[in-house]
């Protein structure tokens, strides 16, 4: 039998948007964000396409893949779901609050009504109203959660309130782990999934990014604590989102979305160490990096029961 994971969703929210375009107003705090082509139509229609790609590549896989259109022209960012929900174990599910307004859209009621009907959802606690007091937190984007060992990592940003991390720690029961962390060019660091990625078995962060030692030594304590082999990235493998992946359960195992760009980054043995763990499955997503935001951005977890169907 293929080996499962607590870690390691099976099914899986993506939405493909028909008018994508990086958010001029995210890219005030999104350094990783870079200029598109200027053709608009070429842009979306090159972005559509790779998510087409992506979610058949992870179908191939064995990854349940529930597929959202999104035609509307509001939400430039809404190929990212991650930030504004997430799911966990026990039926629960949380609905975030954003920090940009023109993200704020993106929240969509059909996506919470498909996981009640073909999931078993106890609960669903909405901290999106705390917008209006700038509390702040966007998901497995600010948070990296570590279900096995019930943690959340979290670097500090506009878009992590460390009122409202401790608010979800106590409602979700995890721990949270708090840290500052930067870019190259001494700049925060704006999600926490940029720069780590957590599997089973293993744990991809740039501790160099964490410019307090011995708060870098206790993130990385805390991590080895869960027995993973720990695999360190630079700054420059960092903006090449080699730490933006997300480990998945496949038809014949675990594998570990990334994008091409990730995977290229990485040097043989850091593929080595993490080909002994999962199979690698990279994703070709060039124009949506333009975003700021890369494989694991665009990949909400379902971390739920599927219902049993009912026989007739």
């Amino acid at each position: 039998m293929p080996r499962t994971s607590l870690q390691a969703p099976a099914s899986v929210v993506m939405i493909r948007p028909h008018h994508f375009t990086p958010n001029t107003l995210t890219a005030q705090d999104n350094h990783f964000q870079t200029s598109a082509a200027t053709d608009a139509a070429a842009v979306a229609e090159a972005a559509r396409a790779e998510v087409t790609r992506a979610a058949d590549a992870l179908r191939a896989a064995g990854v349940q893949v529930h597929l959202f259109e999104d035609d509307g022209t509001a939400t430039p960012d809404s190929v990212f779901p991650n930030n504004w929900f997430s799911t966990h174990s026990g039926g629960h599910v949380a609905v975030y609050p954003m920090y940009s307004p023109n993200r704020r859209p993106e929240r969509r009621q059909d996506v919470l009504e498909m996981l009640k009907r073909d999931y078993r959802v106890q609960d669903v606690i909405d901290y999106s109203g705390l917008e209006q007091d700038s509390l702040f937190l966007e998901g497995t984007g600010a948070m990296v959660i570590d279900h096995l060992e019930r943690v959340a990592y979290a670097a500090r940003s506009k878009r992590t309130s460390e009122i409202l991390l401790e608010r979800f720690c106590t409602h979700f029961n995890y721990e949270p782990v708090v840290f500052d962390a930067v870019d190259a060019q001494g700049e925060p660091i704006y999600h926490t999934n940029v720069l780590m990625c957590i599997g089973t078995d293993f744990a991809m962060i740039g501790l160099s990014s964490i410019p307090d030692a011995p708060r870098r030594r206790e993130v990385a304590e805390r991590l080895r604590r869960g027995e993973r082999d720990i695999i360190e990235l630079t700054h420059d493998q960092i903006a090449n989102f080699a730490g933006n992946a997300i480990e998945l359960q496949g038809r014949d195992g675990l594998v570990l979305a990334l994008s091409s760009r990730a995977l290229r980054s990485l040097d043989a043995g850091q593929r080595a160490t993490l080909e002994g763990h999962v199979t690698l499955l990279p994703l070709d997503i060039p124009t949506i990096e333009h975003a700021g935001g890369s494989v694991r951005c665009m990949i909400a977890g379902l971390h739920l029961s599927a219902r049993t169907p009912i026989a007739a």
